[in-house]
């Protein structure tokens, strides 16, 4: 499992005051609520109160939403979630390398946090295990919002020209 060496997890000093949008793909829905929750957890634990969750209907969506959400200036960090399971054909890599890179690209673009919570499994038990849910291993909506408040909290120390 791929959580050995993960910083511990716990509230964000200093991000109390951000604004935050959490955008979660609707396919496959007990994994995403699991992220969702697992997210809203972590807001509450750092004390957000800003903070909205969108739905796009899937992976492939996240970084178009995150693009136009990042553009309207009113947003200190994004919180992409989703989860793509491998099937038989090369549509997963498609998808996968599509959410990644069009996350970095709204990130580096923008100076606007994301949040990398998208899930990519071999098979349905990975996603579970990952889910943040009763009987999980590792908590990926938690982890990935910790990691856009801590970014955005240490960026705000940067503000862009």
């Amino acid at each position: 499992m791929s959580g050995h060496g993960a910083p511990e997890t716990g509230a964000v000093a200093g991000a109390a005051g951000l604004r935050v949008v959490v955008i979660a793909a609707q396919w496959h829905p007990e994994v995403m609520a699991g992220l969702v929750s697992g997210a809203r957890r972590a807001l509450q634990a750092s004390e957000v109160v800003e903070a909205k969750v969108v739905h796009v209907p899937g992976t492939f969506e996240l970084a178009v939403a995150a693009a136009r959400i990042a553009a309207a200036g009113d947003v200190d960090a994004i919180v992409a979630l989703g989860v793509v399971i491998r099937g038989g054909t090369p549509h997963f890599d498609y998808v996968c390398q599509a959410a990644t890179n069009g996350l970095t690209d709204v990130s580096v673009r923008t100076g606007v946090p994301v949040g990398f919570g998208v899930l990519t499994c071999d098979d349905d038990q990975q996603a579970l295990d990952r889910a943040g849910l009763s009987g999980s291993k590792e908590d990926k909506g938690f982890e990935a919002t910790q990691a856009a408040l801590a970014a955005a909290v240490i960026l705000a120390g940067y503000p862009l020209p």
